[in-house]
């Protein structure tokens, strides 16, 4: 693609050198540049590309998009000035590879809790529905069904150009992606087109990042105000923020939750499945739990929304799992039940722990490992360790990814609003692998054992280093032993 051609659809400040330039890749990292390939400079959280203009050109950069002109340009190269560089390299990377998020039906799902599940279980959906669906979540990515490692919620933006443009040469007809509030602040959705958005909630989370609420909302939020017109977006309207974030959205909203354009209700429910009132219509799903139900009535809203027919939505989502490491269960050998979640905010573990008490036996006790992430929002600690001892009958503080920090520190401050009581009720144990052995063991056979904080990831986060870790796996090795 010629670089005049692109220059006629995005605004830029300046240029210096040919614009008659055939570009033959992107990259916004200086390594992974090619010959005859365009380089973008962004100005990141702990690195400006900028420093590395010199280097991609070297790599054979012919073409380098950048917010501040070099003061000595190499002859042979083009300078393309823009304002901001993310949001100019969004839209380069549509034209680049095509529009592809206009050739498919691309829905977006945010919010602190929920966006997993919803974007997982909607891949599952309309691959059951017969569709080629593709997914990019937390979990993993998948173009229908072509597993692709997920190393973050949201895709560098190249590469998630790259991806889409992949799921539309193979067919895709429908993509559901987890938007998460850094991408949208780090301009990483730059450039693409949405079918529709949802919204599941907003609570205590990601402040060592946005540092205040107002700016964690403002990031949420601002996807919603980039919608079209012709773009649906969904809101939790149960949610305090439901409404509020769709304030300025120029797509056509709708509502979900207990009451709303798309209503239910919980009618039963026991540990393996709930009933719900969807519409007048009651149906039984292997997802469970009040948070699951805004969850459920999200991901039918969005069906209908996309045009499938109600019936045949709920027959098909009443047979299918929620994603990897969201409330999922684990039988011990002497009958106890272990779950593994991803709960790693106060509002998830203690919406977790409810759930556990609503559904279980009357002589059983609930008994939680629990962490906080190190080199995170430290403000979320003790709310964190307040819940665990409040809703379980017994709780072991323990390391979750403890990155730079000791873990007896992130411990100790999660016990700090504690009382008395709730103080006798925990127990310490900064190895997770000895604090889950413990509690497994701990369970008889009318117990829940919740291990909170991993979920799915298989690994854990040390003095730099990701060593091999899963919570799913130590519980099975507890269950030998």
């Amino acid at each position: 693609m010629l670089l005049s051609d692109i220059l006629n659809n995005i605004s830029y400040i300046a240029t210096e050198g040919s614009l008659e330039k055939n570009i033959a890749s992107l990259a916004s990292d200086s390594a992974k540049v090619t010959k005859g390939g365009l380089f973008a400079a962004i100005v990141g959280t702990h690195v400006d590309g900028h420093t590395f203009i010199d280097s991609a050109i070297q790599n054979g950069a012919t073409v380098i998009v950048c917010e501040k002109m070099p003061a000595s340009p190499i002859s042979g190269v083009t300078y393309v000035q823009v304002a901001h560089t993310p949001e100019a390299l969004g839209f380069i990377a549509d034209m680049f590879y095509g529009h592809p998020s206009q050739k498919l039906a691309l829905v977006g799902v945010t919010g602190t809790n929920g966006k997993t599940t919803i974007a997982t279980v909607l891949y599952k959906l309309f691959e059951s529905l017969g569709y080629k669906a593709g997914l990019f979540s937390t979990v993993e990515n998948r173009i229908h069904e072509t597993v692709l490692p997920a190393t973050q919620t949201t895709p560098d933006l190249i590469v998630l150009h790259e991806l889409l443009a992949k799921m539309v040469d193979e067919g895709i007809t429908h993509c559901f992606m987890e938007v998460s509030s850094h991408a949208v602040d780090q301009n990483r959705i730059a450039g693409l087109h949405f079918t529709g958005g949802i919204f599941t909630n907003l609570t205590h989370d990601h402040l060592d990042y946005h540092k205040t609420f107002e700016a964690y909302f403002a990031a949420k939020k601002k996807f919603f105000d980039d919608l079209s017109e012709t773009a649906f977006a969904l809101t939790n309207k149960n949610d305090a923020y439901g409404e509020k974030i769709l304030a300025d959205t120029r797509a056509k909203k709708y509502t979900y939750g207990e009451i709303g354009y798309f209503s239910g209700k919980i009618v039963s429910m026991n540990i393996n499945e709930m009933a719900l009132s969807i519409e007048n219509e009651t149906t039984s799903f292997e997802l469970v739990g009040k948070f699951n139900m805004y969850n459920i009535l999200a991901i039918y809203g969005t069906a209908v929304l996309l045009g499938e027919e109600k019936k045949n939505v709920l027959a098909h989502l009443s047979k299918l799992q929620g994603a990897t490491g969201r409330f999922h269960k684990m039988k011990a050998p002497n009958g106890s039940t272990v779950i593994v979640d991803y709960a790693h905010s106060p509002d998830a573990l203690q919406n977790v722990l409810e759930t556990i008490r609503g559904i279980i036996d009357t002589n059983g006790r609930i008994i939680t490992v629990v962490g906080c992430g190190g080199d995170r929002d430290p403000s979320k600690r003790a709310p964190m360790g307040s819940i665990a001892a409040k809703l379980s009958d017994a709780a072991i503080f323990t390391a979750d990814n403890p990155r730079s920090e000791d873990p007896a520190v992130i411990i100790s401050s999660m016990g700090t609003s504690l009382t008395p009581d709730e103080m006798k009720k925990v127990a310490t144990e900064p190895d997770r692998r000895k604090a889950i052995d413990m509690a497994v063991k701990m369970a008889q056979s009318n117990d829940v054992v919740l291990i909170a904080g991993k979920g799915h990831e298989l690994y854990q986060e040390i003095k730099g280093f990701k060593q091999p870790f899963s919570d799913f796996e130590v519980v099975e090795q507890a269950f030998r032993s």
